[in-house]
């Protein structure tokens, strides 16, 4: 005790900083290494927790992870590989997008359209609270930093949202981004829109950096939306013109994404000014 009283108080201080500096560093390092829950080679298995139907075919899951602080770690735009059983017993592996970012802590969600004759979709159809899914990631080849374009155009259709939702979703709530974004979301009828609240309340919270236009093929009477297919001229009127520093994301069923390619294409996009999920 009188050693350390006699030390010189300076040296006392440097000491005490040094030990701060270095509890804080190896405190950020452990951090960064235990941060995500998800293997990249590996299948984990992941407990559902709630699920909430959002309409006769289509409900949202929600799943635990292993800490009430835990985050999946899913790089933005990128997906996971998801392992189920189809009606027949079989093994099935189907790709999903989470509509939830790593700033949901504690949990992942995913929105689920089941279709009648999907393989997946019997799994999901069928699960219960207290099932678990298995699942491997981060898969994908999207890669985003903020400020890397301008503008994002964005053309999805159906369940094709999930991944437009989540790239909307980080850019929007990061304070530090500027990027705006203008999206086209085609489906068959009202009921079809996946998200809409979501979507909406987007609109609502950031109206000078997030535009959508809702584009429907069976309309209800009363709709100010668009009506049809997507067109050449509604992706002139709605998404940024061709530049260097803008970006067209597409994600849809395959005829859809072959179209939008088309008509793109023809409106002097250049491939590198595209992206499909």
């Amino acid at each position: 005790m009188d050693f350390i009283e006699s030390l010189n108080p300076q040296i006392l201080l440097g000491a005490t900083v040094a030990i701060v500096v270095i509890v804080a560093v190896a405190y950020l390092f452990t951090s960064k290494k235990a941060k995500g829950s998800l293997d990249a080679e590996n299948f984990k298995d992941f407990k559902l927790v709630k699920r909430t139907q959002l309409s006769h075919n289509v409900a949202k899951f929600r799943f635990e992870l292993p800490t009430s602080t835990s985050v999946l770690g899913l790089p933005i735009g990128q997906h996971i590989s998801c392992r189920g059983k189809d009606s027949l017993g079989e093994d099935v592996i189907k790709p999903y997008t989470p509509t939830t970012l790593d700033s949901d802590v504690g949990y992942f969600e995913l929105v689920i359209k089941m279709y009648p004759q999907g393989r997946m979709s019997h799994h999901f159809r069928e699960m219960r609270v207290g099932d678990h899914l298995a699942v491997k990631g981060p898969k994908g080849r999207f890669k985003y930093h903020p400020g890397q374009v301008r503008a994002f155009g964005m053309l999805a259709g159906g369940s094709g949202i999930t991944p437009m939702f989540q790239v909307a979703r980080a850019i929007l709530e990061n304070p530090k981004d500027k990027t705006k974004v203008h999206l086209i979301y085609a489906n068959v009828t009202y009921e079809d829109i996946l998200l809409k609240e979501e979507l909406d309340g987007l609109t609502s919270n950031y109206p000078d950096r997030f535009k959508i236009y809702y584009v429907l093929n069976q309309p209800p009477e009363v709709w100010d939306g668009g009506v049809g297919f997507v067109s050449k001229e509604m992706i002139q009127a709605q998404l940024p013109a061709p530049a260097h520093d803008i970006q067209i994301l597409r994600c849809g069923p395959p005829p859809m994404n072959k179209a939008m390619a088309a008509h793109l294409e023809a409106l002097g996009y250049a491939p590198e000014m595209q992206f499909q999920f």
